[in-house]
């Protein structure tokens, strides 16, 4: 990370907001990656597709964090003061599957979309950013998220189940607020393909994992913790939400969820105004990672299901160490 000296210098500390949800959350201004999805946003059954039809679900999210963690995991305190007070996320989004009875590959072909809206706000222990400011906020939609092609499987006898897209495709409304580091808006696109898996040896217990990786693209006039902006490509990520569950009682499980996030290849930056070079290539190899775990407890009544999630960060390296809530409702029509 950069030393303290740097951040006295030129009279600025870091950015903190870390893309947790990527529909959910602003894009990332220090830490590595894009972060657009929104890491342990699924646990109970992600493989376990819907029925063939319409299915809703929707998305509550709270997040909390009062650290930014460094390239070494410590909290970061440049001239000796911790950076983050604290910073609040509140989001919803609303999730559209249709399945079709269709069939490729053994499988049931579909479809989903996700929209949502986020509330951001973070304060700092010092000014920040190229407004000077302790405290930020913003309220907005960042981006939606398409898939034009799923499948579907339930094989050996309803203990396995398997989910894939293709290609979740992130369309950013390009809404970025150059001015605020906690804006929801972003100016780039990723491209996630994703398989989730649910392994049921008993109709007890549930084992299940969704497995992503995310290419983004070229990011206009970047928001740095530096005086200037940059062109940035975000670096290439691995990311994955797991679950193990038991069903106490009829149609209800306790359960332990969590999410593992890498970020994998380099950010790259272009268009560096001449004298910061050496600052932006020692930003490249910082990158993002966080592991979460937590209890969760999901319930099913008829063609509807309920659950509350808790997750708490540790490990984290270049972003801020967040503990988030989730709660998600869903509706089989």
């Amino acid at each position: 990370m950069f030393s303290s000296s740097i951040f006295r210098r030129f009279g600025i500390v870091l950015p903190v907001l870390m893309a947790l949800v990527g529909w959910l959350m602003p894009s990332s201004v220090l830490a590595g990656g894009g972060q657009a999805y929104p890491n342990g946003a699924e646990a109970f059954m992600p493989g376990a597709a819907p029925p063939p039809g319409l299915t809703m679900i929707n998305y509550f999210f709270w997040g909390h964090g009062e650290n930014w963690k460094d390239d070494n995991g410590d909290t970061m305190k440049p001239g000796g003061t911790k950076l983050l007070n604290r910073v609040d996320a509140v989001g919803d989004l609303v999730r559209l599957i249709w399945i079709s009875k269709f069939q490729l590959l053994g499988g049931n072909y579909g479809q989903h979309f996700f929209a949502g809206l986020l509330y951001t706000g973070s304060n700092f222990n010092m000014p920040v950013g190229t407004m000077s400011k302790e405290s930020y906020y913003d309220f907005n939609s960042p981006y939606f998220i398409y898939s034009p092609f799923l499948l579907t499987w339930h094989l050996m006898q309803g203990q396995l189940h398997i989910a894939t897209s293709m290609c979740d495709i992130y369309f950013p409304f390009d809404n970025e607020d150059e001015d605020n580091p906690t804006s929801v808006g972003r100016n780039f696109w990723t491209f996630e393909p994703v398989l989730a898996i649910t392994y049921m040896p008993t109709p007890a217990w549930e084992f299940s994992t969704k497995f992503m990786y995310d290419i983004n693209t070229r990011q206009n006039d970047y928001v740095s913790p530096l005086p200037v902006t940059a062109d940035r490509t975000p670096g290439q990520e691995f990311h994955m939400d797991f679950n193990v569950s038991y069903m106490v009682i009829d149609n209800l499980r306790v359960g332990i969820n969590g999410y593992y996030y890498q970020q994998v290849t380099d950010d790259d930056f272009g268009g560096v105004p001449s004298g910061f070079e050496s600052l932006f290539d020692a930003m490249e190899e910082e990158h993002s990672r966080a592991v979460a775990l937590g209890p969760g407890i999901f319930y099913q009544h008829k063609n509807m299901m309920f659950t509350l999630r808790y997750q708490h960060e540790f490990a984290v390296r270049n972003k801020a160490e967040m503990q988030n809530v989730w709660c998600k409702f869903i509706y089989v029509f």
